[in-house]
């Protein structure tokens, strides 16, 4: 490849980067400027009185309160959304989504949002007012198993809602694969490809799924763009997060850090009340404040998480290396996802450290130039 034509491109994607990276500190900005005239103008007194002027129960005027909110935060961010999501894309030449499409897929993620979000935002509701200053403890029970049975079910009922899956159909590629999970002694439910395409030209891969539901889903831009070698390559790195039991290991600290941060924001939370004004724990206006404790929380814990997700990366290109044993396609396929994702290559590392849970491709091809492959 040309290297002018490389520096070139590179340039542009750390302009993509850097305006996606102030687009998202907008919307974030955004999002506490919104809780914070909600608590402090007595505004979220005022929705929760006009809720329950509607309707009396208080399940029910917790629904039309969020109702109204998420209604409002909806219009307020959907120029920053619709630029991030679609005009940018657009611009850089990412996209294939048509704007009809685009809206299409937007209310299809609403509507399973709304079928999975109102029965947990009600079952929240239920036990904040019914089990006093015990509700962290019994909630993070209940998100727990609320996030392994999402977990199972998301493959093959919620995933296929977006992207149709279909098993390979390249004997060759699938040939490879085979071997690669026999030689790495991992048995795989299901090896996929998806239609990524019909939204998107990047490429990427994942590992999804929990128990019977565990698969790896290759997008068709992947398929298309990248040889059979580096496929290969891609694919040992998931099989890797396998074998190396990383969404265990994630899914354990995810609990332990949820546990823990609606502790400290039980107790932030019952200790501010009464200085903003609220009667209980429960009351419906009040709850902008947990949302605001428990994001400020989630703000605070993100490096640690992306730390610990970094670390994990670095594991998974290791057993790639050393289960392919061929460096050459690793570096070009690090170099493919860099030119077609408009992937920053040498991001600032402040902003790696705080926001990335990947580290950067330069740092993962330089590893793999030096990294001794065990035979």
């Amino acid at each position: 490849m040309d290297e002018n034509n490389t520096d070139d491109k590179q340039k542009i994607a750390k302009k993509y980067s850097r305006i996606h990276q102030i687009l998202e500190i907008c919307e974030t900005v955004l999002f506490y400027i919104i809780l914070l005239i909600l608590i402090f103008s007595g505004l979220s007194i005022h929705i929760q009185n006009y809720s329950y002027s509607i309707l009396s129960n208080p399940y029910l005027a917790l629904l039309i309160f969020t109702g109204i909110i998420g209604i409002a935060e909806g219009i307020i961010n959907f120029p920053l959304n619709f630029y991030s999501d679609y005009i940018l894309e657009h611009k850089y030449n990412l996209s294939n989504q048509t704007i009809f499409i685009y809206f299409k897929e937007k209310m299809k993620g609403l509507a399973v949002g709304l079928v999975l979000g109102i029965p947990l935002l009600l079952a929240f509701y239920y036990i904040l007012r019914n089990f006093g200053n015990n509700w962290w403890l019994v909630l993070g029970i209940f998100i727990f198993f609320f996030s392994v049975i999402i977990g199972r079910i998301a493959p093959v009922l919620i995933m296929p809602l977006f992207y149709k899956f279909k098993p390979i159909e390249n004997e060759s590629l699938k040939r490879r694969i085979s071997d690669l999970c026999e030689k790495a002694n991992v048995k795989i439910k299901g090896i996929f490809v998806f239609d990524m395409s019909k939204n998107t030209k990047k490429a990427n891969a994942a590992f999804t799924g929990l128990g019977k539901s565990k698969r790896i889903i290759l997008g068709d831009t992947l398929i298309e763009k990248f040889s059979e070698e580096e496929i290969e390559v891609v694919f040992a790195h998931e099989i890797g997060h396998y074998k190396k039991k990383h969404i265990y290991k994630l899914m354990t600290f995810s609990t332990i850090m949820t546990f823990a941060g609606l502790y400290i924001t039980s107790v932030l939370y019952s200790n501010s009340l009464a200085y903003f004004k609220f009667n209980s724990i429960y009351e419906i206006a009040a709850l902008p404040l947990m949302a605001l404790l428990l994001s400020l929380y989630g703000l605070i814990t993100t490096p640690i998480s992306n730390f610990l997700s970094r670390k994990y990366e670095w594991q998974a290109d290791t057993f790639a290396l050393d289960t392919s044993l061929n460096r050459e396609a690793f570096i070009s396929s690090m170099e493919k996802l860099a030119e077609h994702n408009l992937a920053d290559k040498t991001p600032n590392k402040i902003i790696e450290f705080l926001f990335h849970s990947h580290p950067s491709l330069s740092k993962r091809i330089e590893f793999a130039k030096s990294y001794n492959i065990n035979q």
